[in-house]
């Protein structure tokens, strides 16, 4: 049986460089960052856009999970909202995978620290720190197991990872 790892997190939280970490931990791993599916300039948000990103993530996803060589998927992405996992487990073959449903969380001081570092390294624009502080507070409410960041190297952020892979699985 495979494991599907969705891995969410709002912006500068950690998902992108923990979930590289976890593919080198897990076997036969393969990584996918929801980011990759929609790297346009401009970056333009509409119910189009939305609808075209997910089909392309619903699509690639369902290529590994059928693909013999991959044991274990990784996924990340910012999915701050219930729906938006709903919606991409709706459009996944998930009957030979287990999913765990995973939010990267940390403290306010925290994520600024961080984000201020991206953007004073010229890696991310100033406006970032605001909406991804805003959204912090969603993945309270969402049906997914919490990993604090704070103070952990992405290895170790990994390392818990793989632990809740051993796990019983989630049912987001």
């Amino acid at each position: 049986m495979k494991t599907l790892y969705l891995v969410g997190g709002t912006m500068g939280v950690g998902k992108t460089t923990a979930c590289q970490e976890l593919k080198k931990l897990l076997p036969h791993s393969v990584f996918l960052d929801g980011d990759w599916c929609w790297d346009a300039d401009p970056f333009v948000v509409t119910e189009e856009t939305m609808a075209m990103v997910r089909q392309n993530i619903c699509f690639l996803l369902n290529q590994f999970l059928r693909c013999s060589v991959y044991e274990n998927v990784i996924f990340c992405w910012v999915m701050h909202q219930q729906e938006i996992i709903d919606s991409l487990l709706a459009e996944l073959d998930r009957s030979r995978c287990a999913v765990r449903a995973i939010s990267l969380v940390c403290t306010e001081d925290t994520l600024r620290q961080r984000l201020g570092g991206d953007v004073a390294a010229g890696r991310r624009t100033a406006d970032v720190i605001e909406r991804s502080v805003a959204r912090l507070p969603l993945y309270g409410a969402l049906r997914t197991l919490r990993v604090p960041t704070d103070g952990k190297s992405p290895r170790e952020v990994a390392e818990s990872l793989a632990a809740l892979g051993k796990a019983p699985p989630t049912a987001p």
